[in-house]
């Protein structure tokens, strides 16, 4: 975009009924020369001074500390990519995939180190989407099934690249919805972050966005009770303020399964007035 747009945005998480235990972590938070700026779960917030980042992350390993995992890559990202702004400061201006490349090889090593030799998170392991708005660009970057969609002039796109085979059939156009959403491999990840996998592949992807784009950050658990008809039908007409779209997406996909943890984002784009620097 030109001019610094605002993001309006709304953030819900419900606990599945499996457990008690929410395994999910997301958050928002604004980055910039001080730091980040924890964001509230709904609000908006100009980007004349800031970069503003949204990220979901899906904790696994059934009973092995899934939530600890979760937090821990959102925490890190936290502090990890504000290092930017700092960089610049000294006149030294990272690339920002590569930059998110790098963070997240570490957080991994960091979560297998945390999981070794503890049998209560031996194995924890989690998923990330994370959508990092600059003035520029969205940046984003995936690991495992959660995701990231894009509505613009009512066309739905899914930006992000889950981590299974039975995705990938789906999209190859060798399987339907229906059948990828019943394959009994689905969930099988090849990708995650830590679960002691000795490294990971993260998804990468430099996106262009500009005012009345509409995104969906979320878990798989969202998902599971939503086909992608309803995801674009619900985008495309998302207003400014997408609380109420938020609200909405959550209860039905509640309605629908509600079995696993489910969390999202929703992001509204907007241009500024016209002669007004927000921020």
């Amino acid at each position: 975009m030109t001019q610094a747009a605002i993001l309006h945005w709304a953030a819900l998480s419900h606990s599945g009924s499996r457990k008690p235990r929410n395994d999910d972590s997301l958050i928002a938070f604004a980055s910039g020369p001080k730091g980040a700026e924890t964001l509230p779960e709904s609000g908006s917030h100009g980007m004349a001074r800031h970069d503003l980042v949204f990220a979901v992350s899906d904790g696994m390993g059934g009973s092995n500390a899934g939530d600890i995992a979760s937090s821990i890559i959102l925490q890190q990202m936290t502090e990890i990519i504000p290092e930017t702004f700092k960089s610049a400061a000294s006149g030294i201006y990272p690339d920002s995939l590569s930059h998110l490349d790098d963070a997240l090889r570490s957080i991994h090593q960091q979560i297998n180190a945390a999981a070794d030799g503890n049998h209560e998170t031996t194995g924890m392991a989690a998923t990330l989407a994370l959508a990092w708005f600059t003035p520029e660009n969205l940046y984003i970057a995936n690991v495992g099934d959660s995701r990231i969609y894009r509505s613009r002039g009512g066309k739905l796109e899914q930006l992000s690249r889950d981590h299974s085979s039975a995705w990938g059939q789906w999209k190859r156009g060798e399987i339907s919805e229906i059948e990828y959403r019943s394959h009994p491999r689905r969930a099988a990840l090849y990708e995650v972050v830590g679960g002691g996998h000795a490294q990971v592949n993260p998804y990468f992807a430099a996106i262009s966005y500009e005012a009345g784009d509409r995104f969906l950050v979320c878990s798989d658990g969202l998902v599971d009770g939503l086909w992608e008809r309803h995801i674009a039908n619900a985008l495309s007409c998302c207003p400014e303020d997408p609380a109420e779209t938020a609200a909405t997406l959550l209860k039905r996909a509640i309605d629908n399964s509600g079995i696993d943890d489910t969390s999202l984002i929703v992001i509204a784009v907007a241009a500024p007035p016209l002669g007004i620097n927000h921020d």
